[in-house]
Order: structure tokens, then sequence, then C-alpha cells
């Protein structure tokens, strides 16, 4: 059996029946989502490359162009109980700082290095008048190189791609605006505390206030084919 299809197999058994709010279904997703890898979607001279990638000398980790490749979103697969499906990023490009309300995220970075910082948000005790801006903690702030484990993604996150990378996602459940779930981005707000007092719930966490932000013109992402063994229903 191919691995994409045991992976469809075992989210349709996990997601589907049990929900992504139990462990056990999570888990038994992310030890199938483990054994993936390039070659089992499509991806594996895209993998090859990237093992002989050098970065271009005007080129360094702060750099972002304008004019970058654009990010490309293979879909393989969605029902209303989960997605999957592959972001493939150009070095330098940033996918920002965005949500996924109500859903559970497990990521897999199939070949490059990526920098990852990941948020979940704050539960405040008592209600503030703070339009959309909303505390959270840092869950995640830090480089993933491939070959790694599969993860799961805090709800908030942003991601940078410090080579050439692909990232096979899968969302529990899906975005779907007939239920409110709604993709949106955001950015950290300038002030440290708008609302004077950060409730200390996070137990040494870093902790920052974000609001909703629209991202730059430039940010850009296309379906692209998805080139890997064929699902069977």
């Amino acid at each position: 059996m191919a691995a994409i299809q045991k992976l469809y197999e075992v989210c349709t058994v996990s997601l589907s029946e049990k929900g992504p709010s139990s462990p056990e279904a999570v888990e038994n997703v992310r030890n199938v989502l483990d054994m993936i890898t390039p070659s089992d979607v499509g991806l594996e001279c895209e993998a090859q490359a990237v093992r002989v990638w050098r970065r271009p000398r005007a080129m360094n980790r702060k750099t972002v162009f304008p004019s970058s490749p654009a990010i490309k979103y293979r879909h393989i697969y969605e029902c209303k109980s989960f997605s999957i499906g592959i972001f493939c990023i150009p070095a330098s490009s940033i996918i920002p700082l965005h949500n996924h309300p109500g859903m559970t995220v497990l990521s897999k970075l199939l070949y490059g290095k990526v920098h990852v910082k990941s948020y979940d948000w704050i539960d405040m005790d008592e209600p503030r008048n703070l339009s959309k801006v909303r505390p959270a903690k840092v869950v995640r702030d830090g480089e993933i190189s491939a070959p790694c484990g599969a993860m799961v993604l805090g709800n908030v996150h942003a991601l940078k791609a410090i080579t050439p990378c692909a990232i096979l996602d899968i969302l529990s459940p899906p975005y779907s605006s007939e239920d409110g779930r709604h993709c949106s981005y955001f950015r950290r707000f300038p002030k440290s505390d708008p609302s004077g007092i950060l409730l200390d719930q996070t137990r040494g966490s870093e902790c920052v206030w974000l609001e909703e932000h629209q991202p730059s013109d430039n940010f850009v992402i296309r379906r692209d084919l998805y080139t890997g063994p064929a699902l069977k229903f």
C-alpha cells in the first residue's frame, strides 16, 4: 500500500470517527505522517535538488524579495473532517502569521529547512475591550531541518523558508467559511501590554499581543498539481 494511501485511511478512521480532540487519534495520524518521504508524494526530484542547493551570495537569512517565486499548494484531499495538502515554499519566502480556529494542525517537513514561530491563545479570566487584539504565548520559535518527525503546530503560526522546502499539512477539521473557520492573519501588537495587565498564566513562556493584520499584496499562494500516487476511495 502506498504511504499516502495509508495516511489517508488512518486519517479517515482516526479523525473522521474519533475527531481531532482525541489524543489517540492525533497520535495515530502522527505516527503514519512520520513515515512519509518526498518520494511518497511525487517530490523526490525537488528534494534531491535541495540537497545540493546553495544560497545565492546576495541572499541572507533576513532577505525577503518582493518578487520571490510564489508559494505553491498541492491539494491532495479534503472532506468535512480533514484535509491533506503540501506547501512548496521557495527560499526566503514567508507564510505570514495566521490562525486555525478550532482546528488541529499536523505538519511534516518533507525536505529543506524552515523557521517556525507558533503561538497558542491565552484564555482571559475577564473580558477585555481590546477589539481584535488578543494575548498569546510562544510555543515554538526555531529552525527545523529535514529529515525530522511530524509536529503539531500551535493554533497561530508563521513559516519562513531558509532553503526551498515542502511541508505536508493535515488540518482537522479544514477551513470552512460556513462553519466559522476563517483564516485570519496577524502581527505583533506594537505595545507590550495594551490592557495594562497581562495575566500570568503561561508558566514562564514568552507572551505577546497579536492583532489582525492583512498581509502584503506580494504574498501569493498558487495552486499546483499534485504529482504523487492517486488515492483510492
